[in-house]
């Protein structure tokens, strides 16, 4: 008789040796990060902050153009600046993007300073342990202690209280999970897709729009304090439940503009969305009828690092295109990940080649209705969220229109 494993006590942390980590966390590897929960397999749930800055005044204050990302992170949580309203004419921030690259880039330079051994090996200097050096030179590294919190606590400090509640974001989110539930981190291509979304206030202001693959919500949620609709949508009900909760912590923020945020199943292996009402995120019939008559914008991010995922995800757009009544805009994020593989004993990335292929055959497609015109979306737009924008972070920008 096979004996099935127990669920693990919500006071015991679980982690498996298959787990990956999204870069956006590695910014604070010493802060004390709050911990609200545990999920249903032991997952740790973190609660993070993410400011937002409405002025040009308050993100040039904040020290943010000179590519330090230590002076804007607080204790508690991992917060992401940014801003959407007020924002100053574009030519103003025409060099910003580049400027915090630039410093960020500069930073690690100087930083990794290249030594070599006597054998030409690179030579890692690394930080001592205070149980292996009674008496360092600098202070002890920072021992990091996950603590529980309650929902009723103050999770958010000091810098949380002087903030009015349009000023930031926040995102209950994983930090290390295994493959299957990346779409419970925050990933810096979702970071780059919203930088974007803000930029392009003429694209969203007002508009419907759907995005694939949601994940935590949080671009839906900065979609949605401009577009008038946003269908935010994904599979597991699990992480439904979570992207629902950051939607209801961050309700103000569209409630403000007038938007209206649905957090909706949407499954790429199924041709037709799920109408059952015992079924939760299902969707209306009443629903259904608004997002193929007036959505028009389709956006999704860091979705593409499998390959049969990758190939759902284009059939559902096309298909979505086919049935929605107006030309369709569609803004994909993604992230060239190299990786070194036994197969071709060299460093690769299929998956991005594959999306890349994919972009291709749809562009060429012959057969149908619609015409697809893919071209690149240069990154020169302003950053106003605190993450790396390396250069394998990449926009796609797709427009489906039919054929007459």
């Amino acid at each position: 008789m096979v004996q099935l494993a127990s669920a693990p006590a919500m006071n015991e942390v679980t982690f498996r040796s298959d787990t990956v980590l999204s870069d956006v966390h590695l910014y604070t590897p010493n802060q004390r990060h709050l911990m609200v929960r545990l999920n249903g397999v032991g997952q740790p749930v973190f609660l993070s902050q993410f400011k937002l800055l409405w002025s040009q005044e308050s993100w040039t204050d904040s020290g943010a153009e000179s590519g330090d990302h230590k002076d804007v992170h607080t204790e508690e949580t991992l917060p992401t600046r940014t801003g959407s309203r007020g924002l100053p004419p574009r030519s103003d921030h025409s060099d910003e993007g580049s400027s915090l690259q630039a410093g960020a880039d500069t930073a690690g330079q100087e930083e990794a300073g290249t030594q070599l051994d006597e054998d030409g090996d690179l030579d890692v200097v690394r930080r001592p342990q205070a149980t292996s050096y009674p008496n360092p030179a600098s202070p002890p590294r920072d021992k990091v202690h996950p603590m529980i919190l309650t929902q009723e606590e103050d999770i958010m400090g000091d810098e949380a209280q002087d903030s009015s509640p349009h000023d930031v974001i926040k995102i209950e989110h994983t930090m290390a999970t295994p493959l299957e539930d990346v779409g419970k981190q925050v990933w810096r291509g979702a970071l780059l897709l919203a930088d974007y979304i803000l930029f392009r206030r003429d694209l969203f202001q007002g508009c419907t729009a759907l995005e694939l693959g949601a994940g935590t919500g949080l671009t839906s949620i900065v979609a949605a304090t401009m577009a008038r609709t946003v269908y935010c949508t994904d599979v597991g009900a699990d992480l439904l439940a979570m992207c629902q909760r950051n939607v209801a912590l961050n309700s103000h923020l569209a409630a403000a503009e007038g938007g209206v945020l649905k957090v909706k199943e949407l499954d790429w292996l199924k041709d037709d969305l799920c109408t059952d009402p015992e079924v939760p995120f299902s969707w209306s019939e009443e629903e259904i009828s608004d997002l193929y008559d007036h959505t028009t914008v389709v956006f999704a991010a860091e979705v593409f690092y499998d390959e049969d995922l990758t190939n759902a995800l284009f059939k559902t757009l096309s298909r979505l295109a086919l049935r929605l009544k107006n030309a369709c805009t569609a803004i994909l994020s993604v992230e060239r990940r190299l990786n070194f593989t036994l197969r071709h004993l060299d460093v690769t990335c299929e998956a991005y080649d594959h999306f890349r292929s994919s972009l291709h055959a749809l562009e060429k497609l012959a057969e149908g209705k619609m015409h697809f015109v893919v071209e690149p979306v240069e990154a020169s737009f302003p950053q106003l969220f605190v993450y790396e924008r390396v250069q394998q972070l990449e926009l796609w920008k797709i427009v489906a229109e039919p054929i007459i």
